[in-house]
């Protein structure tokens, strides 16, 4: 395993690191004013526009998505562009095109989207034109078994009929987001995991009531288009807009939800190098019982534990983006459930040091570590619980061990 960034890695690091100097983080209090100033609740500040602009003039743009769709690099080309942008999480993923949920909807449009709905769909969120929404999470089953999932998805002549209700779907208020993914049951008889079907439904599709946005640890994220609650009632779309076939939802799913995992990861490992040099920042800056923060021992034990930790998860990281691209998803299954299991979980704990050092700052809207706090503290519920990974990983590794039981 060879982790040294190469060429193509090096030049766009820099190029990106230079944007986010010029560009991103002065564009961190101009974005907050125009959140404070909007009339439209829901409205995107202007500067995003106006990020994303130049973000791709300098080719700084779909670095997430490989082959002919996107920029053409592998997961460990990708995962140092990911942890630069983890600096600045509400700006630069979106500003690059690397933003969930579009990230996965364009993935799986690349890999299972038809010819029209690549043209219809794909090409303008690969531009940046719109955004979209991906609804599988519901509020009456626990959604983190795909077999509990009860909205339905019935065929009628040559249509689909979708009835059911969805929440916490991530970009919905988006006044850009044009464009759903909805998971469903088309046949609840068939095998558990041949149930369920994906489905394309336009936003103005009658029937389809983007309800309320969802708070997040008091949050409304309508920085980025929020959370919604979604309802479908008797929602009408055409045959064509079914991706892949009947029964093959749960596999596109888990096609999509591969490579988000490791996304989140590379971008966390970035919010926790932000948070350890705010930490040190505050430490120097601030006096306490005659000698600086920074001389406590205490916060020199957080500091010092924060730079192992992270160092041990970038390095995971790389060697599970390594492994995709060597071996693929499936061959690095464990590695990427371990960094779904303790990336998140680690950088909550830098983040909570952090947020120690700042004091009462650090809770306030004057500093990113509450709010990156609050986002972090999702991951270990999005894209499946930490508990759900834990089982998973400890049955494959007892595998091991009761098959040679067997012999």
């Amino acid at each position: 395993m060879d982790f040294a960034f190469d060429e193509k890695t090096e030049e766009l690091r820099g190029k990106l690191l230079e944007f986010m100097d010029s560009h991103v983080y002065p564009a961190e209090p101009v974005f907050e004013q125009q959140l404070a100033e909007r009339e439209d609740p829901w409205a995107i500040p202007p500067v995003m526009d106006e990020l994303k602009a130049e973000a791709r003039k300098r080719g700084l743009w779909n670095f997430f998505l490989p082959g002919d769709h996107g920029a053409g690099l592998t997961n460990l080309q990708y995962a140092p562009l990911a942890e630069i942008t983890g600096r600045s999480i509400r700006l630069a993923p979106t500003a690059l095109n690397c933003a969930a949920p579009d990230t996965g909807n364009m993935e799986v449009l690349a890999m299972f989207g038809n010819e029209q709905q690549q043209k219809q769909w794909l090409e303008p969120l690969l531009a940046g034109e719109i955004r979209s929404a991906f609804a599988m999470t519901e509020p009456d089953v626990a959604s983190s078994d795909a077999r509990n999932i009860e909205t339905a998805i019935r065929r009628d002549g040559d249509e689909y009929v979708v009835n059911g209700r969805k929440w916490y779907i991530s970009g919905a208020m988006n006044p850009a987001c044009q464009i759903f993914i909805v998971m469903g049951k088309t046949d609840p008889e068939a095998a558990p995991h041949k149930q369920q079907s994906m489905i394309l439904i336009p936003r103005d599709t009658p029937g389809l009531t983007v309800k309320r946005g969802m708070h997040v640890f008091g949050y409304d994220d309508s920085d980025h288009g929020g959370h919604a609650e979604v309802i479908f009632e008797d929602v009408r779309v055409p045959v064509e807009n079914l991706i892949a076939g009947e029964g093959d939802g749960f596999a596109i799913a888990q096609a999509r939800l591969g490579p988000g995992r490791i996304h989140h990861c590379m971008r966390a490992i970035g919010m926790a190098e932000r948070a350890l040099e705010l930490m040190c920042r505050r430490a120097i800056s601030r006096e306490a019982f005659g000698k600086p923060i920074a001389q406590q021992g205490v916060v020199q034990d957080w500091i010092a534990e924060s730079r192992v930790k992270i160092e041990q998860q970038r390095l995971l990281v790389l060697k599970t983006a390594w492994l995709m691209d060597t071996v693929g998803n499936q061959g690095a299954h464990t590695e990427i459930q371990a960094i779904k299991i303790s990336t998140p979980i680690t950088v909550e704990w830098i983040l909570d040091k952090a947020v120690q050092v700042h004091g009462a700052g650090g809770v306030s809207q004057d500093f990113p570590l509450a709010a990156m706090w609050a986002g972090n503290r999702t991951l270990r519920l999005a894209d499946g619980p930490d508990e759900v990974h834990k089982r998973s990983l400890a049955r494959r590794e007892l595998k091991k061990y009761l098959s040679e039981g067997a012999k």
